[in-house]
């Protein structure tokens, strides 16, 4: 028999399901959007092209850097070209097993400049003050093709970036440092960009213990790097926050967050019903809608619906997998919660239902991803 759990353990807020997305499309004039799924092709290529570009410096074949990744070494740079996560997660790990450098993740980060990401990078540079460039960053990082969700906090004179790899990592430990090393090399290198070369941090968290395979210099980043902790974070003082932003333009500012609201809308034409599907079953994925009541809360037909997802080549039973996987999959990581506790929150009947679930998602049982991950990164 299942154990009932409190609702606020199973889901409290670090943990909630809405905020294992980082790819969900929101912009400031609306509070909820679609959410995008790993496999789709909607993300331009910038991200990928500064692993890509890294990786051919330190002397390896394009065709090796692009191994299972449906895409042509000519296109890598073009602007037309779009990439899923998965692609993207794809060349992470054909970085991880081409490079022997430690510094990798942290290297390909720092190759990321706000000139790299476009309109978005143009925003947050003409932000009027840090403050809402921080705020900015988070908002819109949808437009980034980001592999980690990203949280930014300001208290007691510290601000604070905190960092989760998406939840397909979790499989592989390895992925997981490899992007959230990577991340951090990003915010480094994008802060450094709007508040200038001197910019530290006080200290970086990992939530994993230190590993051989990456380390991050705390030379270059300039401040301690603390292992086993909590969260992913970059902690830095307020003060780097009050000063002037000099590059920034009160009437520039609005004009350019209204084409980064355009790009938000053309990522949700590209999402398609899929993404509001995904948003409708994130809202009780414990006792999810069907297909039927989905359909009433969109006003379409339920032949409509199913007609549009089968145009996008997806299901809808496949669309309640991929979020109850990845769901599962944080709380296989992070949390030390029993399986019959995790079947619960996700709705089935007993934790074998589950474990048959989750070994037909991922080839391997809940105990083996668990295995993966020492107790202290939960």
């Amino acid at each position: 028999m299942l154990r009932r759990c409190p609702r606020q353990i199973l889901l409290r807020e670090s943990r909630q399901p809405s905020k294992l997305f980082g790819s969900r499309v929101t912009s400031t004039g609306a509070e909820e959007g679609p959410v995008i799924g790993i496999g789709e092709r909607i993300y331009k290529s910038t991200k990928l092209a500064a692993v890509f570009d890294v990786l051919i410096d330190q002397g390896f074949p394009a065709g090796e850097i692009l191994r299972n990744v449906d895409l042509r070494e000519q296109d890598v740079h073009s602007p037309k070209t779009r990439i899923s996560l998965a692609e993207l997660m794809t060349v992470c790990k054909n970085a991880i097993r081409l490079s022997n450098d430690p510094h990798l993740p942290y290297r390909i980060g720092t190759c990321v400049h706000i000139s790299t990401y476009g309109m978005y990078g143009f925003a947050i540079l003409s932000c009027p003050d840090f403050r809402k460039a921080m705020a900015f960053a988070e908002l819109y990082h949808a437009l980034a093709a980001p592999l980690a969700t990203i949280e930014f906090a300001e208290e007691k004179g510290f601000g604070s970036w905190s960092i989760e790899p998406n939840m397909h990592a979790a499989i592989d430990p390895q992925l997981y440092r490899f992007i959230a090393e990577m991340q951090i090399g990003i915010h480094v290198s994008l802060m450094r960009d709007i508040m200038g070369p001197e910019f530290a941090p006080e200290q970086v968290s990992l939530t994993y213990s230190e590993n051989a395979d990456f380390r991050l210099p705390a030379d270059l980043i300039g401040c301690p790097v603390r292992f086993a902790s909590e969260l992913n974070r970059i902690d830095f003082r307020s003060a780097w926050l009050d000063q002037p932003a000099r590059l920034g333009n009160k009437t520039t500012y609005p004009m350019i967050l209204a084409l980064c609201d355009d790009l938000l809308n053309e990522l949700k034409l590209r999402v398609g019903i899929a993404g509001e599907i995904r948003a409708l079953l994130l809202r009780d994925i414990t006792n999810p809608p069907t297909l039927a009541t989905i359909a009433k809360l969109l006003e379409v037909s339920d032949r409509s619906l199913r007609r549009q997802l089968q145009e996008q080549g997806i299901s809808f039973r496949g669309l309640l997998d991929e979020l109850r996987m990845q769901i599962a999959l944080n709380y296989l990581r992070a949390t030390r919660l029993a399986n019959e506790d995790i079947a619960l929150a996700l709705g089935f009947s007993d934790a074998a239902n589950f474990r048959r679930a989750f070994r037909r998602w991922t080839n391997k049982s809940p105990s083996e991803i668990r295995a993966k991950w020492p107790a202290e990164g939960r």
